[in-house]
């Protein structure tokens, strides 16, 4: 029975989901009830979930479960996150067509050069956030979307403006996640008439275009679908490279290994994601009656799959904490089953154009003040990186 299960507050201020009470309840049992639904703590519980067939995507019903309304919460309602079966497909299979490998791939070089300009510009000190990771992951998407570079700083202000729609304090932005919601929208019109004007023939929208040519998929679905890859395109580089060079300034030791051995580069972009997620967890919700072990779920329970819990799970082995040469289990930060993050190669290659940019050129990442952070639930990232890059 779930009254039996730990309780883990997570609307309460300052909760984290990878603190001490969590540890506790995933000690005690694989789910813990929560305010919003149960959560969902141990590795091999979690990655059966993100697979079981009888739950469908979660996040559908995030809107009305913390009240939220307007611009964003009718496009989240639309976009492939909340669709299932044939529609969730057909989205899907548009968004593969166009994201292939040698499209991706083929960025590397802008992806580099991009790092590397920024670099050379960083200030010392500088602000983390505001003067790389957030410039980076704009000029990066913009490239995909073969955009003037001079659109990359509106583009991605507004893209990380929607992740404050997924964060447990989200009343507090409503009105800055709904404009930049309206902003982007009109940008994936304007994509899609450069698309069919041919003025874009190579980059994604076109791909886009071409792959839903037999399809069904009216104007909406593809501008929702390019919403959804500049938000996510955006956000996660962003808070993900924040989060890398956190965790490397209070672990030297990491970036001296990364640097002594390059190649380690796609491994420590896995370890900083397994270690600082900032999708905390990836929602599903039963669409039937259903037990999964010991636990009785009924229809419509939100199951939230916790990602740092999951990842740092005991049942794993014994944890070295935050290590860039040990070999772990797959994390579930991109997700899973038929909802599994479909720009993960994208995030992976600019990152990892990032980070070696950075390890060719840094020697150390050093605090110079107290960095902020988004609270460490729903979608987290750090808010403000006071740092001085020490080059070699």
């Amino acid at each position: 029975m779930t009254g039996d299960l730990p309780f883990l507050d997570i609307t309460a201020p300052g909760f984290s989901t990878r603190g001490a009470d969590m540890q506790a309840a995933r000690a005690a049992h694989f789910a813990a009830r929560t305010p919003l639904g149960l959560a969902i703590l141990r590795h091999r519980e979690v990655g059966l979930l993100l697979r079981d067939r009888r739950l469908r995507q979660g996040s559908h019903a995030w809107p009305q479960k913390t009240g939220i309304t307007g611009s964003f919460a009718a496009f989240w309602q639309r976009s492939i996150i909340s669709q299932e079966g044939a529609s969730h497909r057909a989205l899907r299979n548009v968004a593969l067509k166009a994201l292939t490998h040698e499209r991706i791939n083929s960025l590397r070089p802008a992806f580099t050069a991009h790092a590397q300009v920024l670099l050379d510009a960083l200030p010392s000190p500088c602000e983390f956030i505001t003067d790389f990771t957030e410039p980076f992951a704009g000029r990066a998407i913009t490239t995909l979307l073969g955009l003037p570079e001079m659109q990359a700083s509106a583009l991605a202000h507004d893209a990380s403006r929607l992740g404050l729609a997924m964060g447990l304090d989200n009343h507090r932005h409503l009105d800055v996640f709904n404009g930049a919601t309206d902003r982007l929208m009109a940008l994936a019109d304007h994509l899609i008439d450069r698309a069919e004007d041919g003025q874009d023939r190579t980059g994604l929208v076109a791909g886009m275009l071409a792959a839903a040519q037999d399809t069904d998929l009216d104007r909406q679905a593809l501008k929702d679908l390019i919403v959804i890859a500049i938000f996510g395109g955006v956000d996660t580089t962003r808070a993900q490279l924040g989060f890398a060079a956190c965790l490397f300034a209070d672990h030297p030791d990491q970036w001296d290994a990364l640097r002594r051995d390059p190649a380690l580069i796609p491994q420590a972009i896995e370890e900083v994601i397994r270690t600082r997620p900032t999708t905390t967890w990836s929602s599903r919700e039963a669409t039937e009656d259903i037990t999964f072990q010991d636990l009785m779920i009924p229809k419509g329970t939100l199951l939230h799959l916790w990602v740092h819990a999951s990842a740092t799970d005991p049942a794993l082995g014994p944890s070295s904490g935050f290590d860039v040469t040990a070999l772990r289990k797959s994390h579930f930060g991109f997700g899973g089953g038929a909802h599994h993050c479909l720009g993960a190669a994208v995030a992976r290659t600019d990152m990892a154009c990032a980070l070696k940019v950075l390890v060719a050129h840094v020697a150390r990442f050093e605090y110079t003040g107290t960095p902020q952070f988004h609270p460490d639930s729903g979608n987290t990232s750090p808010t403000e990186l006071p740092m001085s890059l020490r080059r070699q």
